[in-house]
């Protein structure tokens, strides 16, 4: 369940089941004077070379070419969300089975370019996405009982409209585009960089006096996704995640961070791990440049020393600045942004159709319909949020002077990970402590070199003389580590549930949480998210994997073990 605000009048939604080298949508793209969604089914995508040798055929659409293979995704299964001119022109392709791609979407599509497949087998589910008077246009001729029992009325042999028999109920709500983000760290510069590109007003209060200064304030964050056997919830999105980081960060405007595209090699635990994860190389052929499994030899003559378990390399993965992400964020706002830095909020209450936030003197500091907690730990110190089953989760990382030993020129990760040169020290860690101590502590020191000295046996013949030197952070981490991000739900009174969007929530109230130690890949796609919700456009993601990241599914758990 999502409030959302008057879309722009200039938006447009196209889905398209025949994309193949995407001309019609780069004919879309040159004619497009507002904000076009376009949402193309692709079975088995062509390689960026034959992109090139199709797209040389059309130079009058060479600059939007150009930028179409520029971004051309990995060939991984699952929406891959692709923005062009600032985020004006959106395309989201879907790689997989019609069926599945079709049933996880959600948009309301105002016009369709469909071939005889999706004609014959798939009008119920196009019926769902459309639009009251939506298009429809057919590559060819075919039987169209199908769709006109569906609800879409021809007016020509290819041309349909779509005229359902009763109202749709996918109407947008009203109301003003202005929010308040709480929290300058990854998850709120983010959200205010995406909102901002669509024109909404924002203000973000930060307690602090700068950006930063918690959970997202380390020196350096390790960027590479996770694999499983069974292609799981979490691997589907940490896979959606790391992806679109990655054309997030490449395509962020100055000022630049800090931050390096040197790879990550993750070494295995053992015989048994290593193993396991060639079978899942074997079971899913990732595309090299996604992940590749490298045997003993081959990471070792990589690593530089001995890795006789093997590893994959996540050859676009590596290392960025935190805070200077979230600057560079912050920084591409524009004057849509305002930031008011030091301000404790203590409180907010609902008036009127807005929400009111005060210090603990109840002096008001802003007020606005629409309030999103990207505040982490802090969210729960609001009554509103004070059920969210979240966990503060201590996490040391430990800073090596980088000339004290030779390190690989990439990130190593196995239980703990380790960086290349990160302005003048290499990054140790991080541990996972169940405790609040704020300082540095010798044990957890320790615990970090030993676990890169297990990793690569022989590095440090001794460690005694290293400094206590490095940064204690604070995680926020959901039960099943996976991030909260849309509407706010509702945890107290009593209530009956079965679906998630039969859980009352909060009008207004949005979280960006539980983003634990991969906030450098959950922001982006998850600011995305929200975004869409927002402003009620398509969702860059499988229907799935937007449950799977609804604030309200632990509170639906509840709800349902209580009515047994």
């Amino acid at each position: 369940m999502t409030q959302t605000c008057v879309p722009p009048d200039d938006r447009h939604v196209v889905l398209d089941t025949c994309f193949g080298v995407g001309h019609a949508f780069l004919q879309q793209w040159q004619v497009s004077t507002g904000r076009l969604h376009y949402l193309a089914f692709v079975a088995q995508p062509v390689s960026a070379n034959e992109l090139l040798q199709r797209h040389a055929d059309w130079p009058e659409l060479v600059r939007q070419a150009h930028a179409l293979r520029a971004a051309w995704p990995d060939h991984v299964a699952g929406f891959h969300r692709l923005l062009f001119d600032d985020g004006r022109i959106s395309l989201t392709l879907m790689i997989g089975t019609l069926a599945a791609c079709l049933s996880q979407c959600v948009a309301q599509v105002d016009a369709f370019l469909i071939d005889i497949l999706a004609a014959e087998t798939m009008a119920r589910r196009l019926a769902r996405l459309a639009a009251p008077q939506s298009t429809l246009r057919l590559l060819a001729t075919c039987p169209v009982a199908a769709l006109e029992q569906a609800g879409f009325v021809f007016v020509s042999a290819l041309q349909a409209t779509y005229a359902p028999r009763r109202p749709s109920g996918k109407a947008v709500a009203a109301g003003e585009r202005h929010a308040i983000v709480l929290g300058a760290g990854l998850a709120g510069a983010a959200i205010c960089e995406r909102l901002a590109a669509r024109g909404w007003r924002l203000t973000l209060l930060e307690r602090h006096a700068a950006p930063a200064q918690e959970a997202s304030g380390n020196l350096a964050g390790i960027v590479m996704p996770v694999l499983s056997q069974d292609d799981n919830l979490a691997s589907r999105l940490s896979r959606a995640a790391y992806l679109f980081a990655l054309r997030r960060w490449s395509g962020l405007a100055q000022p630049r961070f800090e931050g390096e595209r040197c790879g990550v090699l993750q070494l295995a635990r053992g015989t048994d791990h290593a193993t396991a994860q060639a079978r899942i190389a074997l079971r899913w052929n990732y595309p090299a440049s996604y992940a590749r499994w490298l045997d003993s030899a081959a990471a070792a003559a990589l690593l530089g020393s001995a890795a006789p378990d093997g590893g994959w390399l996540f050859a676009q993965g590596g290392w960025a600045d935190p805070a200077g992400v979230c600057r560079a964020l912050l920084a591409a706002c524009g004057t849509r942004l305002t930031v008011r830095y030091q301000q404790a909020v203590s409180s907010l209450q609902r008036v009127g159709d807005e929400w009111q936030l005060r210090d603990t003197d109840g002096v008001l500091l802003a007020q606005a319909p629409t309030v999103i907690f990207a505040n982490g730990n802090g969210a729960t110190r609001f009554a509103q949020l004070a059920d969210l089953p979240l966990q503060s989760v201590r996490g040391q990382v430990t800073h090596v002077s980088a000339p004290v030993f030779s390190a690989p020129s990439l990130v190593v990760c196995r239980e703990g990970y380790l960086t290349p040169s990160v302005q003048g020290m290499r990054c140790v860690g991080a541990t996972y402590d169940q405790d609040d101590e704020a300082g540095l502590r010798w044990s957890s020191q320790h615990e970090n070199l030993q676990r890169v000295q297990a990793m690569l046996p022989g590095i440090w013949p001794d460690t005694s003389t290293f400094p206590l030197s490095g940064r204690v952070g604070f995680r926020c981490v959901a039960p099943d580590r996976l991030p909260l991000v849309g509407a706010l739900p509702v945890t107290v009174g009593a209530s009956r549930a079965e679906r998630l969007r039969d859980v009352p929530r909060w009008p207004g109230l949005y979280g960006l949480l539980g983003y634990a130690s991969r906030g450098l890949i959950w922001a982006p796609l998850a600011a995305e998210l929200l975004a869409a919700q927002l402003d009620g456009e398509p969702l860059p993601l499988e229907s799935d994997l937007v449950d799977a990241l609804d604030p309200a599914r632990f509170r639906l758990k509840s709800l349902r073990q209580s009515s047994r």
